[in-house]
């Protein structure tokens, strides 16, 4: 296991359920449609997919957060997968929609770029990818160490990258944009409005022709 994911597998096994509270929108998809989540950490969003189709899986890079998602209400029917996002064991062309809620922006340049090859090649052509990470206007930007532009690590080993709009079209340039927007909205901590930014995209793969 490496550095980063042994990071993340300890703070899964102190902190247990690290994501709570009601997951992000999420598109509505065809009942049959394949899905792959990529990070599921510990389950937030997955009961919600498996409301919208009964075709789901799930990978982590953490066994802890992989138990932890199993437990979750109305997780009985994913497909649950111990294994790194930068290389799938996933044949080319298995599902219609991949979905990335804040598990790229963890990742070094190298890694994001793995993973945004990977996701081109699990989908099938017309298959969409729904993309979700944090914005350069993030109040939490800037803090911690710096080990790449935009990319910063916290004490605990964990890093996180903060994108723009043009980055995040960029890393999935092989894929033809649908929307790319930052969503803007505040935070009140101790009488004060912070600002909180997320890039929220979505990405399709060309059909053959």
């Amino acid at each position: 296991m490496s550095t980063h994911s042994s990071a993340w597998d300890e703070d899964y096994r102190k902190r247990r359920a690290l994501w709570g509270g009601a997951p992000g929108p999420l598109p509505d998809i065809p009942a049959d449609t394949a899905v792959l989540e990529l990070g599921c950490g510990n389950g937030k969003t997955l009961a919600a997919l498996t409301r919208r189709s009964p075709n789901v899986t799930a990978v982590d890079i953490s066994p802890h957060a992989i138990n932890l998602a199993k437990r979750h209400p109305g997780t009985a029917g994913v497909n649950f997968v111990l294994a790194d996002a930068e290389c799938l064991p996933f044949s080319r062309e298995s599902f219609d929609a991949v979905f990335l809620v804040h598990i790229v922006g963890h990742l070094t340049e190298s890694g994001r770029r793995a993973i945004a090859s990977e996701v081109c090649r699990v989908l099938r052509p017309g298959g969409t990818a729904f993309f979700r990470e944090f914005s350069v206007e993030d109040m939490r930007a800037g803090k911690g160490v710096e080990v790449e532009p935009q990319t910063f690590q916290r004490g605990d080993g964990i890093i996180t990258h903060y994108f723009t709009e043009t980055e995040a079209a960029e890393l999935f340039a092989s894929l033809t944009p649908v929307s790319v927007r930052t969503h803007r909205w505040t935070m009140r901590i101790r009488g004060r409005d912070l600002p909180r930014a997320e890039i929220e995209a979505v990405f399709r793969k060309g059909e053959v022709i």
